[in-house]
């Protein structure tokens, strides 16, 4: 099933996540609807919030071409990942890049993450993982964290980044109070 992707705007992404107690047939299907979400959007990431949901759980995916010098540090992580429950530690040096959100349609601003960063999760068989991502796939695994604590990316926005991006950004509120499906 694919759902409408929730824009920023509707306050569920700024819900915390609730943890995930149990591996259901429920959120065995969750993840593969975001999954297949994600892929039509052509996105590398989705939280449950971004599909107005607001269990502990986000996907991704980011191919081996598209994360370059890492991703032979990458290569023992297998994609896409589906993470129950996820936490990020050890954070290590930093970089800035340009990042877009499938909830903020056409945004893509500078954002400085950590360049590496240790994940541990619960996987869909119930059992507990703990992988160090690098590059890209961390920033996209930080950024989907970050969905699941109400953080959005116009939170990581300085204030002269806000400014420029006003106009976007009050587009797509308004967007989204005219959608229906939205509120």
């Amino acid at each position: 099933m694919i759902y409408d992707i929730t824009t920023f705007g509707n306050p569920v992404l700024r819900k915390r996540a609730a943890k995930i107690t149990e591996v259901t047939p429920e959120i065995k299907e969750l993840a593969a609807s975001m999954l297949e979400t994600m892929y039509q959007a052509n996105g590398l990431g989705i939280a449950a919030q971004q599909v107005g949901r607001t269990e502990a759980i986000c996907v991704v995916d980011v191919p081996p071409e598209s994360q370059g010098a890492e991703a032979a540090l990458n290569e023992p992580v297998k994609m896409p990942l589906v993470l129950l429950n996820p936490e990020v530690s050890d954070p290590d040096s930093s970089a800035r890049a340009k990042e877009g959100c499938l909830s903020f349609p056409d945004l893509y601003v500078d954002v400085t993450r950590p360049h590496a960063c240790t994940v541990s999760f619960m996987g869909l068989d119930g059992k507990h993982y703990e992988v160090r991502v690098h590059g890209l796939l961390a920033r996209a695994v930080m950024h989907e964290v970050d969905h699941l604590n109400g953080v959005l990316l116009v939170d990581k926005l300085s204030g002269a980044q806000k400014v420029l991006n006003r106009a976007k950004l009050n587009r797509i509120k308004r967007d989204t109070k005219n959608d229906p499906d939205q509120q």
